[in-house]
C-alpha cells in the first residue's frame, strides 16, 4: 500500500506540539526553512539494530517515506524530514516515528 496523498508540511510550533507524544525525540531547524526529527534508540547489540531496522523496513516503503538511519553498533539514530519537499517536517514523519516508538515498545 504506497502513499497517494501529498504530506503536509508542518509548522515549528504544530511540531514541538506533536513532539509531547514522542519521548526524547528532539526538533532540529535547518537554514534557510527545513529541519528534522530524531531520536537514538539503544539495543542489546549489533545484530539486534539491525534486525529492528530490518522489520520496519516494509512499514517505510509502504509509505515511500525513508529515514535517515546511522547505526552505531547498538545504537539507531533515526532522523526524519521530507527531502523531496525541501528537507520540511510533515505530519508523515510523524507517523513514522510512531511506528518505530511502537515497534520498540514491543520488544
Amino acid at each position: 500500500m504506497t502513499m497517494t496523498n501529498t504530506p503536509t508540511i508542518l509548522t515549528p510550533e504544530e511540531i514541538d506540539k506533536k513532539l509531547k507524544n514522542l519521548p526524547a525525540w528532539r526538533f532540529e531547524q535547518i537554514p534557510p526553512a527545513g529541519g528534522k526529527i530524531s531520536k537514538e534508540f539503544k539495543f542489546k547489540d549489533f545484530i539486534d539494530s539491525l534486525k529492528f531496522v530490518n522489520d520496519l523496513a516494509p512499514f517505510f516503503e509502504s509509505l515511500d517515506h525513508h529515514p535517515d538511519i546511522q547505526i552505531k553498533y547498538n545504537k539507531v539514530l533515526f532522523e526524519l524530514q521530507r527531502f523531496d519537499i525541501g528537507g520540511k517536517v510533515t505530519d508523515l514523519d510523524f507517523t513514522v516515528a510512531s511506528e518505530i516508538e511502537r515497534k520498540y515498545g514491543e520488544r
